[in-house]
């Protein structure tokens, strides 16, 4: 099963990926962790995607479907893989159902968390990440550039059908559970 964790910064895709892969065996891909570590590590990928981040900006499609495309190479993702940060556009939306086409496979489920911004914005100041990016001026540039470039990828997928949109707000586990029914 491939599944879209869709929703904007500090909505809590990666803690519900993590409650997902854990419930369901499906491997969680996250291309904030795959940056995170290329950053971490220097690589000179992890060079040119902080310089990217530290401006507010969105990493260029090309470089995330290509990222995407050889990550998604590695077997363990052969029976399907929850995606967390991806496709942030609708190119890479695009791209990315050519790529599982490419190997008989499409999306089957894009679950969208929902949560007003004042949340966000607690939410991503709250949990320390330590992000040069994590002030409040960034993060509604980041917020704004999700609305415009990101959200749109939301309704490429309503045309196929696939989107259910989940309230993120609650206990992780009230979220998690709401989550469970899309899959029912």
């Amino acid at each position: 099963m491939n599944i879209i964790l869709f929703g904007p910064p500090g909505a809590g895709k990666g803690t519900q990926a993590n409650l997902i892969q854990d419930k369901f065996s499906i491997p969680h891909l996250s291309t904030g962790n795959i940056f995170r570590t290329a950053i971490k590590n220097q690589t000179p990928l992890g060079v040119k995607v902080k310089a990217i981040l530290d401006a507010g900006k969105l990493v260029p499609d090309n470089t995330v479907v290509d990222l995407v495309a050889e990550e998604l190479k590695d077997e363990k993702y052969m029976n399907g893989c929850i995606f967390d940060g991806f496709p942030r556009t609708v190119a890479q939306a695009e791209a990315f159902d050519g790529i599982l086409a490419e190997q008989g496979k499409s999306v089957d489920a894009f679950v969208s968390l929902v949560v007003p911004e004042e949340e966000l914005i607690k939410r991503i100041l709250s949990r320390g990440e330590g992000r040069s990016d994590d002030t409040e001026e960034k993060i509604k540039t980041r917020l704004a550039i999700y609305r415009n470039e990101t959200e749109p990828v939301m309704n490429y997928y309503k045309e196929q059908g696939l989107v259910s949109e989940i309230d993120g707000l609650g206990s992780i586990e009230e979220i998690f559970d709401r989550i469970k029914t899309t899959f029912s």
